[in-house]
């Protein structure tokens, strides 16, 4: 009996730069598919660069027809201003996840990190080129932001099939 196959897309949200990037597990293998990344200008109206994103992704998530999903959650160290239009560009994109009717799993950065590299204090060097060896790809993943919203769709791949394969285990 042949598995169904889960397509998952791996969301790096931001304003300027919105990584993406899907992956398919079928039989408990992972394979690239595709990456990509969502632009807006500064000099473009705010709201105007929200629907833009939004408008992008629905195009990506009708091209691909993923199953699932997963969203890096926020993390800011120093500058808070810089959150909250990221927050904002990241609610976005969960509302056009839950529009298609998508589940969506949140990963802190760490858990992300953990996930792909084993380490969850790992540098974004070693998560991105851990991305391109668990993926087979000849080079990293281009923007970083792909790059990461990969890492959390192998985040998700793994942490999640982990997880039902603990739900469904009988007890003897």
């Amino acid at each position: 009996m042949k598995a169904i196959a889960r397509r998952i897309i791996g969301v790096d949200p931001g304003l300027a730069s919105c990584g993406w990037g899907i992956v398919d597990v079928i039989e408990q293998r992972i394979r690239y598919v595709v990456h990509g990344c969502i632009k807006t200008a500064a000099d473009t109206p705010h709201a105007q660069r929200l629907l833009s994103i939004h408008r992008v992704f629905k195009t990506v998530l009708d091209e691909y027809k993923p199953t699932e999903s997963a969203i890096e959650t926020l993390y800011f160290a120093r500058n808070v201003s810089s959150a909250i239009p990221v927050a904002e560009a990241r609610g976005v994109l969960c509302m056009t996840l839950a529009e298609r009717g998508l589940p969506v799993f949140e990963f802190t950065p760490s858990a992300i990190k953990q996930g792909v590299v084993g380490r969850g204090a790992a540098d974004k060097a070693q998560v991105q080129e851990l991305v391109r060896i668990i993926l087979g790809l000849s080079a990293i993943p281009s923007p970083d932001h792909a790059a990461d919203a990969l890492g959390a769709a192998l985040c998700c791949a793994n942490t999640v099939a982990f997880k039902d394969i603990l739900d469904n285990q009988q007890s003897f």
